[in-house]
């Protein structure tokens, strides 16, 4: 019987330790004896190193060691890793790839010591030629980034990627559905632009930091603020040539992470420095540094699409070019992932697609919160608003026309199911009053109305394990390899087991990620945790209950049919009941001993077919994200204000109302930082605007005067499998961000943006454009 766990808006519960200082964050963790690690950074884009000096660097006093790619090969058995393709070095090996990449790594008694050192230490290089355009590194005789890599094979989605040699293109995926080619010839309009979108930073607040330590007995524990402990897990073993228990990784609560995080980083060089110094060794990035750790994806997206006169589209052809810079890390995934997305979430008979991830002499690209999808709903929502506005139909009903609905084969041929489709518009017309004339009080201003609505597929295969301890007295652990950075995993996660014990959530213990002790979780990443890790606690504290329910029948002396689960206790229908820490007691004979209870989940998933791109299972779930917003916009100056923003997803039904409301939100503002000032500016390789003194993310004065996160479920119940109904909601707000405000701009004052950012420049310099064009043209 319902318990009253689900639906309760708890508050984050590490909320109070964040605001008051006290959370314990791995950047604070202090080891006895501990080293201090900073890196040599290659100062160019592309070159071979000829020789290392480090002898000046050694004689500074504090400096233990300088290690180089030779001293790395003396620990390791193997020479690089990723999660694609096994393609980057711990140190740069012969050759250096972008500029910031690690070339050597000075190990000293202070943080001090070490950066004074750092100077000291004398790299020559032979400059080759590099290229930095996804596009040009397309080309036949474009330089080469990588000679060869080779496929890692760590991910099911991922085994069939190819060894490849003398390319740039990492990986390419197809997805082909019906004759794309006849069915534009044959339409009566047809619609061709080409969308961009720059490389931009993560900027969590806390960079990137691994701590390693080395044991007696030689086992490796990494300290490490990871979104994925038990990948990074297995990655150290191989590296290492060791059995996964030889390798342990602790993590805490993280200062954001948005996918910055998800795979090895630092971890490599801080084993490898424990390994070689036999003392805790600590590698912190500085917020300059991490920018070029990792990054996201620069894309180039064109899209051809053809239509009727009543407005059906009949035809669209996407080619995605994904900037995956220098080492792949996650990005073919990112490129077959949301590439199969990329014709939006619309009935189109006929489909192609074409999304390339290409090595480049730009720092690596990997996940980003959305994964990739605000990249590619950027084009295809900016080209529906074209598309309406050109043949003079209402923006939003053109969408509804085409909206997939439930039943209908999606352009990967995975059915559509679970999705509130009708239910997310509705609510989007309602909220922004869509049906209302905007108007401005002021004739300097202009105002403008936008929607917008993006479909993602949570990645599939993955699975997450979960145990939960019951011990003597009736209390309960949870024990799962979920990071929480944020989200509120560890609120959600209570209150689902909560609900199934009969215990309130305030009372659950949940235990970050530590591989010896925590089971497998394939990452706290791409909206999966609240659905796989909990189904995964779902089943494991079913099992906690059979078990107590089997204890019941046996000290009550009854039989099982005539007892059931209530509120901590086991009951029988006669009135008879006895406490979980009364059932232990009598069955340990004393308050001692354990109920665990175990469960794993794994969806069911085919695989693409490797000519079509088809699948009829591609996808655990479907999230759809909806936004409107209102802008002012003044004519003279081009000054852009947000002045509403209405974020809507479909949710299934929340665990935590709240939580999801402010996913929503937070993932809304997040991406009008993509949309407004968020670009990483390059001159030929170089990042011009490290940190946040130069970076500019959304501040308290940029958020919209009204900003409003809805969740909508479909009306019919348990149209999902996640827990108690719900989905992942964690990227649903960043989808439709970026076309929504573009649409509301071009609504406004009639100009279009076709790259990203939109800053009061480039709306001001279109605007000059556009009278420009127009005192030419006569007007």
């Amino acid at each position: 019987m319902p318990n009253g766990q689900i639906g309760r808006s708890l508050p984050r519960r590490e909320s109070e330790a964040k605001v008051s200082g006290t959370t314990d964050y791995i950047h604070n963790l202090a080891l006895p004896g501990m080293l201090h690690g900073k890196i040599v950074q290659s100062p160019f884009a592309h070159a071979r190193i000829t020789a290392i000096d480090t002898s000046a660097a050694l004689s500074l006093s504090g400096v233990i060691t300088v290690v180089t790619a030779e001293e790395v090969s003396t620990v390791t058995a193997a020479d690089h890793y990723g999660p694609a393709f096994h393609d980057q070095p711990v140190l740069a090996i012969d050759k250096v790839r972008f500029i910031g990449e690690p070339v050597a790594c000075v190990i000293a008694q202070s943080e001090r010591a070490a950066e004074e050192a750092v100077a000291l230490v004398d790299v020559e290089y032979e400059e080759v030629p590099p290229v930095f355009d996804e596009i040009e590194a397309c080309q036949p005789d474009a330089p080469l980034v990588h000679e060869r890599v080779e496929a890692s094979a760590l991910f099911t989605d991922l085994k069939k990627l190819a060894n490849r040699q003398d390319t740039n293109i990492a990986f390419e995926f197809r997805l082909h559905r019906g004759d794309v080619e006849q069915a534009l010839a044959k339409a009566d309009h047809v619609f061709d632009h080409t969308f961009q979108t720059p490389p931009t930073a993560h900027a969590a607040m806390e960079p990137l930091v691994s701590i390693g330590e080395v044991s007696d007995d030689g086992i490796i524990t990494v300290h490490s603020a990871t979104q994925n402990a038990s990948i990074v897990q297995i990655e150290l073993a191989r590296l290492f040539g060791v059995p996964e228990n030889r390798i342990r990784v602790r993590t805490s609560h993280l200062g954001g992470g948005f996918g910055g995080k998800l795979y090895p980083r630092n971890e490599p060089l801080a084993a490898v420095c424990t390994m070689l110094t036999r003392r805790p060794v600590r590698i912190a990035l500085s917020m300059e540094e991490q920018f070029v750790a990792i990054t996201r994806h620069a894309t180039t997206i064109q899209l051809k699409t053809g239509v009727r006169d009543d407005g059906t589209i009949v035809a669209r052809h996407c080619d995605v070019t994904w900037n995956t810079g220098a080492y792949a890390d996650i990005g073919p995934r990112v490129a077959q992932k949301t590439g199969f997305t990329s014709a939006g979430p619309y009935d189109i008979e006929n489909v192609s697609m074409t999304s390339k991830c290409v090595y480049t002499n730009m720092p690596p690209a990997g996940a980003f919160r959305g994964f990739g999808v605000p990249q590619v709903a950027w084009a295809y929502e900016c080209q529906a608003d074209l598309i309406a506005r050109g043949m003079k139909m209402d923006p939003l009903e053109f969408r509804e026309r085409n909206l997939l609905r439930n039943d209908q084969v999606h352009a990967t041929g995975t059915k559509m199911t679970g999705l509130a489709t009708q239910e997310v518009f509705d609510a989007l017309r309602s909220a922004i009053h869509w049906d209302e004339p905007l108007q401005s009080n002021n004739p300097n201003v202009a105002k403008g109305r936008g929607v917008a609505v993006g479909i993602k597929a949570v990645i599939t295969p993955s699975t997450s394990v979960g145990v939960i301890s019951v011990s003597g007295d009736g209390s309960c652990t949870v024990l799962c390899g979920t990071t929480d950075m944020g989200q509120g995993s560890d609120t959600a996660y209570a209150q689902i087991v909560g609900e199934v014990l009969g215990l309130d959530a305030e009372e659950i213990t949940v235990i970050h990620p530590d591989t010896a002790i925590t089971p497998y979780d394939m990452g706290t990443l791409g909206s999966r945790s609240l659905y796989h890790m909990g189904n995964a606690l779902l089943e494991a504290a079913e099992d906690v209950k059979s078990q107590l329910l089997a204890l019941g029948v046996k000290y009550l002396e009854t039989s099982p049919e005539t007892v059931f689960f209530d509120k901590g206790f086991v009951r029988t229908q006669d009135g008879q009941q006895m406490s979980t820490q009364d059932l232990m007691a009598r069955h340990f004979g004393m308050q001692a001993g354990n109920i665990i209870g175990r469960g794993a989940f794994t969806p069911s998933y085919l695989p693409p077919d490797p000519d079509t791109g088809q699948s009829s299972d591609v996808t655990a779930f479907w999230m759809l994200g909806a936004v409107g917003a209102e802008v002012s916009i003044e004519l003279e100056t081009g000054a852009l204000t947000i002045d509403r923003l209405v974020v809507i997803g479909d949710s299934g039904e929340p665990i935590n109302p709240e939580i999801v409301r402010t996913q929503l939100t937070g993932g809304a503002i997040m991406q009008m930082g993509m949309t407004r000032t968020e670009e990483m500016i390059f001159d030929n390789g170089q990042l011009t605007n490290p940190g946040l003194a130069f970076y500019k993310i959304p501040g308290i004065l940029d958020i919209p005067r009204e900003l409003e996160g809805i969740s909508v479920s479909m009306d019919i119940p348990d149209q999902t499998e996640g827990p108690f109904g719900a989905k992942g909601v964690g990227e649903t707000g960043t989808f439709a961000v970026s076309p929504a405000i573009a649409n509301a701009i071009h609504d406004a004052v009639g100009v279009r943006v076709s790259k990203l950012p939109i800053s009061d420049e480039v709306i001001w310099t279109a605007l000059q454009e556009t009278s420009t064009q127009g005192t030419a043209d006569g007007n």
